[in-house]
């Protein structure tokens, strides 16, 4: 159920409003009263329903998920520093100085399923509105880099340990009876893993990776094979996943190398502390004299960055 702000104008006997604690030329002051608060209410009140319990207010999450990105914070990070820091509550519509969370990081992920593309490129949009004639310039300039996925470093291992954990989770999860759960062994072969780089350990980390798919592959077929038929088709996507790892080679392209990032490839930018990044490429089209971004679009494959123009122009 939709809440609404804290009202602003209301006037407090014990102290003043938290704003006029506060230095009104502070940067964040000064961009709170230019956003159009009252559009994202009216645009994201339709998502929320009339009963239930009362969610928290939309200023407040959209607040904190535009102090995440000017800040550069993860969602835990940057709900701690909200109950630290009086001016990033002010900016979110706070009118007391709060000394409890604002909500849990994982509201965040909520709220952006709940608004989906459509409200992040509405926020997006409202962000260039604020600059006025400064963001309509007549030429651009357009820059590809890597975002950057939050996974670990890629390794075949990692991945058929991720394989067998999914596999060993889904029984357990339907009462499957496997012969075997290969604990012991999966630790030993982790194990042998270790310094895999080093001229003594790559044999013995060589057969481990093998090993560890031959392990792999018998749970998940064990595993699809014990199901009852209604449960397979409803983790149709996670097995094509399974097998995808597991039959796909060195020199493969669409690699997969990650579970639960699947459409992230590797790129290779030339950069010399950090020849492969994994993630996505993105586009970003700023003014050219002001330099506000006004553009940004992900590509679900790594095309060549003159390729991505008729996209970029054409969003």
């Amino acid at each position: 159920m939709k809440q609404d702000s804290p009202s602003t104008h209301q006037i407090s006997f014990l102290a003043p409003n938290l704003i006029d604690q506060l230095n009104p030329k502070h940067p964040l002051l000064q961009l709170a009263r230019h956003i159009p608060w009252s559009y994202f209410d009216t645009e994201f009140a339709p998502l929320y329903a009339h009963t239930g319990r009362p969610a928290k207010p939309i200023r407040l999450m959209v607040g904190v998920r535009i102090l995440k990105h000017l800040e550069n914070l993860s969602d835990d990070r940057v709900v701690q520093l909200w109950v630290q820091n009086p001016y990033y509550q002010a900016f979110c519509g706070e009118v007391e100085f709060q000394w409890t969370f604002p909500c849990d990081p994982s509201d965040l992920i909520y709220f952006r399923q709940r608004i989906g593309t459509a409200g992040i490129e509405k926020i997006f949009a409202a962000s260039i509105v604020i600059h006025g004639d400064k963001a309509t310039e007549k030429e651009v300039c357009i820059d590809t880099t890597v975002q950057e996925k939050a996974i670990t470093f890629p390794t075949d291992a990692k991945l058929y340990r991720k394989i067998i954990v999914h596999c060993l989770k889904i029984a357990k999860v339907n009462g499957l009876q496997l012969r075997r759960t290969y604990a012991k062994e999966i630790k030993q072969r982790k194990l042998e893993c270790h310094f895999a780089g080093h001229p003594n350990n790559r044999a013995k980390a060589r057969k481990a990776v093998k090993h560890l798919k031959t392990i792999a592959g018998r749970l998940v077929r064990e595993t699809e094979r014990k199901l009852p038929a209604d449960v397979v088709e409803s983790l149709r996507e996670r097995f094509i996943q399974f097998y995808r790892a597991l039959q796909q080679k060195r020199g493969d392209k669409h690699k997969l190398y990650s579970l639960h990032e699947p459409h992230m490839y590797c790129m290779s930018k030339g950069k010399e502390h950090k020849k492969y990044e994994f993630g996505t490429k993105v586009s970003i089209t700023a003014t050219r004299d002001s330099k506000i971004i006004v553009g940004a679009l992900a590509f679900a494959s790594n095309e060549y960055d003159g390729h991505t123009l008729p996209a970029v122009l054409g969003n």
